[in-house]
């Protein structure tokens, strides 16, 4: 089960995740995510109460932080992913 929603303030747009990013859930945040691209706003993707991530959800977080998407997360697991995807990237610039 995932919940997916998108909030939108001037020149940014936050979509919140909470529930399982695996499998098909991964190709419904991905389409959240090109949708508010399209609208070149700064996107910030927040990874609310996410209990699992499997490798195509690694996977779409790794591609979304190099596209320049803000990562962040609340909880003790996808806090410590998105921590590892960040310091990944940064030693990749």
């Amino acid at each position: 089960m995932i919940r997916i929603w998108s909030t939108h303030e001037p020149g940014a747009t936050t979509i919140t995740v909470d529930g399982r990013l695996v499998g098909d859930y991964v190709d419904s945040v991905q389409a959240c995510v090109d949708q508010a691209m399209s609208e070149q706003e700064r996107i910030q993707l927040f990874l609310r109460d996410v209990s699992h991530i499997d490798e195509a959800g690694r996977a779409l977080l790794v591609r979304l932080a190099a596209k320049g998407v803000v990562l962040r997360a609340s909880g003790l697991y996808s806090s410590y992913v998105v921590a590892e995807i960040t310091r990944q990237s940064e030693k990749k610039l």
